[in-house]
């Protein structure tokens, strides 16, 4: 039945039927979801239109641009996947989240035009941020790409410059089983005569040959710019134009790299949306993205990131081995079925002292059971598990239960246990108001 024989749906009953009116959670390919955007008129989502791809880095990109652009004074809306609280999360317009009113109605107009396509849940929400964001006269746009590049959703949209952060082994299922396949995929993003910039130092080199096959005005990271970063502060430079900037806010090395690459793309459109160097250097303050190393004081500590596949868990490790704790770090960790479990779980073996894992197999049918679970993190090495339990909820209160003074509780591994382990915090009168 369609939901349009009911009119007072609720957000989360639009979501639930979503879910149901496609019969698989993914389905790469642009026909259906640009025939309904076709249909509901070709909307444009801003004047000035970023997408950002990349196999990491990607939110926090787009959090670089959002704040830098704010704080020079335009209008953004930013649409960004998955959520972590509320589905809401999900497009923001000048700052705000989204209320479920025009959500509901964006996703009422859609199902109004779509007739006999099937819509994924991710390309309702594609449709819906560009729908809401049309009627905002926005300045700037921010699109994130959901998985790959080339033939997601997002990519129905000819962007202004186009950013992938980097390119890594994730997702092979969908987008190759090496880095040059996948790296082919994400530049399908690119356009002729438009920016394409390259986040990486030493990407693929299939990166850059589909940029330039594409005719890109390629931007690259060691060639195009450059960066450093210094004991107080770090540098970004272009040409002659230079850049003195302070540390950003968000805490992983690889942060300088997303900025980096943010500031490159407002440098690329300077003469559409004008160049604010004191913006920028505030925007890299500013910038804030749940679960990307956020911290809450406790005691115990406790350390949220949604790293989820093995390059996002090099950088975790990189920081968790450059900032000890004074006693153990206990894990909570939980995966979907296609990660590779244990290439995520290698490099923190020896920086974690027990872990505690989670099964996701109630709440994603891609989440693995526990005894898979165990089987792939054994896999890696030798783990000190301290226990195997049937959620994320569960395996949080035992870390937290156990823990002693000095501990720090690390919850990773997937979206939904950094989801689970921010719904705990702040509930909880010892994380309530000392987020950081």
């Amino acid at each position: 039945m369609s939901p349009n024989q009911t009119p007072l749906l609720t957000l989360d009953d639009w979501l639930a039927w979503q879910l149901r009116v496609h019969p698989r959670e993914i389905e790469l390919g642009l026909e259906r979801v640009r025939e309904v955007w076709m249909r509901l008129g070709s909307p444009r989502p801003g004047r000035t239109v970023i997408t950002v791809g990349g196999t990491n880095g990607k939110g926090s990109t787009v959090a670089f641009l959002e704040a830098m652009l704010a704080d020079a004074g335009l209008r953004v809306g930013a649409f960004t996947s998955p959520h972590l609280l509320r589905y809401n999360e999900r497009v923001r317009i000048a700052g705000v989240y989204a209320d479920d009113a025009p959500l509901i109605a964006a996703f009422a107009r859609i199902e109004s035009v779509r007739r006999e396509i099937a819509l994924t849940y991710f390309e309702f929400g594609t449709l819906a941020a560009i729908l809401l964001f049309s009627e905002q006269d926005l300045d700037v746009a921010l699109l994130e790409v959901g998985l790959g590049g080339r033939l997601d959703a997002v990519n129905l949209i000819d962007a202004d410059a186009m950013i992938v952060t980097t390119v890594d082994l994730d997702h092979q299922d969908w987008l190759g089983n090496d880095r040059e396949s996948i790296a082919r995929e994400k530049a399908g993003i690119f356009r002729a005569d438009r920016p394409a910039i390259i986040g990486e130092a030493q990407p693929p080199a299939s990166l850059s040959s589909e940029a330039r096959r594409i005719g890109a005005r390629m931007v690259a990271a060691g060639m195009d710019y450059r960066y450093a970063r210094r004991e107080t502060d770090w540098t970004w430079q272009s040409g002659s134009e230079r850049l003195v900037l302070p540390l950003p806010t968000l805490a992983a090395s690889c942060q300088f790299a997303n900025a980096a690459a943010a500031i490159a793309a407002l440098h690329a459109l300077r003469d559409r949306i004008g160049w604010t160097p004191a913006s920028i250097a505030h925007g890299v303050v500013d910038a804030r993205v749940r679960a990307r190393l956020q911290r809450f004081s406790g005691p115990p500590e406790l350390v949220v990131d949604v790293a989820h596949n093995p390059q996002a868990a090099a950088v975790l490790a990189e920081w968790l081995g450059a900032n000890p704790p004074s006693g153990r770090t206990i894990a909570v960790f939980g995966a979907l079925a296609d990660k590779d479990v244990q290439r995520i779980v290698a490099p923190l073996l020896g920086l974690v002292s027990a872990w505690r894992l989670a099964s996701l197999a109630g709440v994603s049918p891609r989440g693995l059971d526990r005894e898979e679970l165990m089987r792939r993190v054994s896999a890696a090495g030798d783990p000190a598990v301290a226990g195997i339990h049937d959620s994320v909820e569960s395996a949080l209160d035992a870390a937290l239960a156990t823990a002693q003074p000095g501990d720090r509780v690390l919850a990773f591994g997937s979206f939904l246990v950094a989801s689970t382990a921010l719904s705990v915090a702040m509930r909880l009168p010892a994380f309530a108001t000392q987020e950081s």
